[in-house]
């Protein structure tokens, strides 16, 4: 009786603590609705602040090939270390022992030649610390400067100083065309300098030298301003100050405008044909000493020709710009690409025909140059009607000679010097003739 007197107590007593447990465990242990797709019902239980969800368990995934490398690895130290034993019983027969000494050999050799191919590409995978050698350094670095273009941009800017109407002064030209050099390995060390990252997602620009960390962007910097500084120096100081001035600004609007805006804006390639329009240029500023009609006559037809050039080269390209995250025309606007590639090719005609109204070439010019010029038109509108990477090759290829054609046959109808002279219309003619009126 006293048993039950005290549990009848201690029940009533303890009913508001046991209400209080149940509120705290119903609120611990609420069944929420999840989501309901047709038939399929998915309850989530929390409980004790850990979820646990009721569906089927998978099953057991297939083994990895890294487990099946470890079982053949164990395989072979189980193979090493069995030794051969030597037969007991003279009952064996010679033939039959010399067949398990085959098998033993053959399953060892089949074990070596499975592991060391996985050791193999284990090492492949992993980072390997590039050493530069004195050998590799010319190449890797005729490759950081983009010798190639640097080569085509002295081209055209001695191309620049052979068309300037004034006689040929083999140390200008051999001090501007080292300077535009010297000035364009800078201004393209700079560049890749600044799009490793973005270089390293591209199939053509993968192998870069700072991408594959052949050499150490200290030493890419150092190259650029050894290169930019003298570059600059030799234009200002053995040309001229305007020669000089153009190469510093060339400089800054292909590293500071045209290298940021390839991941901004498809005005880039506007920028970017600014940038080659300048080389020719300067050398007819390094042979005069002016900036007249002629230079940017030669420039305007270095402007053009690169539209043609750049994006027929762009529309193969495009799955690399994608990746590279490049904003280019053939990317984002193939419509627009196909057609100022279109109208620029017709704007060389314009150009060479306007070469002999500026005084700079002969009329015969015009004539010579419209064949090859209607031929690139040809292609450029083939470009733009077909749109395929075969019509874009095409125009690609026809770009690169046609600019070294136009550029002999320009030279070749050049008006000639001893003409302009008689004339006075040469450079500083004028001021020459007037001191020789001065004089008694």
């Amino acid at each position: 009786g006293l048993f039950v007197w005290r549990l009848r107590n201690s029940g009533v007593r303890q009913v508001p603590c046991q209400f209080v447990h149940l509120y705290h465990v119903a609120n611990d242990r609420l069944i929420t609705f999840q989501y309901f797709n047709f038939l399929k019902r998915m309850y989530v239980t929390q409980c004790n602040k850990d979820l646990s969800q009721r569906a089927k368990p998978k099953s057991d995934s297939i083994v990895s090939p890294f487990h099946e490398l470890q079982q053949l690895d164990q395989g072979k130290k189980v193979v090493h270390k069995i030794s051969p034993v030597s037969p007991v019983h003279q009952s064996w027969s010679e033939t039959s022992s010399r067949n398990e000494l085959r098998e033993m050999k053959s399953a060892a050799e089949a074990e070596d030649s499975v592991i060391p191919v996985g050791a193999e590409s284990k090492e492949d995978r992993q980072w390997k610390e590039m050493k530069l050698r004195l050998d590799d350094l010319p190449g890797i670095l005729a490759r950081l400067s983009k010798i190639k273009l640097t080569a085509l941009v002295v081209s055209t800017a001695s191309a620049g100083f052979a068309m300037a109407p004034v006689p040929f002064e083999l140390t200008c030209f051999l001090l501007a065309s080292l300077g535009t050099g010297l000035a364009s390995c800078a201004a393209n060390s700079i560049n890749q300098f600044f799009e490793v990252p973005f270089d390293s997602n591209m199939n053509r620009t993968k192998n870069r030298p700072l991408v594959r960390g052949q050499i150490s962007p200290l030493l890419a910097v150092c190259f650029a301003a050894s290169c930019g500084i003298p570059g600059i120096a030799l234009l200002t100081l053995g040309v001229n100050p305007l020669t000089g001035a153009l190469g510093a600004f060339n400089i800054f609007l292909y590293t500071c405008c045209y290298t940021p805006l390839k991941r901004m804006s498809i005005a880039n390639t506007w920028v970017g044909a600014v940038v080659g329009a300048i080389p020719p240029i300067m050398g007819w500023t390094a042979a005069t000493g002016t900036l007249d009609a002629g230079a940017l006559l030669l420039g305007g037809i270095l402007y053009s020709w690169q539209f043609p050039h750049f994006n027929a080269l762009s529309w193969g390209l495009r799955e690399d710009y994608s990746r590279g995250g490049y904003c280019m025309m053939s990317v984002t606007h193939p419509g627009l690409c196909r057609r100022v590639a279109l109208r620029h090719c017709l704007a060389l005609i314009g150009l060479s025909a306007a070469a002999p109204a500026l005084d700079v070439t002969t009329w015969t010019f015009p004539v010579v140059s419209l064949p090859i010029n209607l031929y690139i038109s040809y292609l450029g509108f083939r470009f733009y009607r077909d749109a395929d990477r075969s019509s874009s090759r095409k125009l690609f290829f026809c770009s690169l000679w046609h600019l070294p054609m136009l550029l002999l046959v320009m030279f070749t109808c050049k008006k000639s010097v001893l003409g302009k002279e008689d004339k006075g219309d040469l450079p500083g003619a004028s001021h020459e003739m007037a001191m020789e009126i001065r004089l008694p």
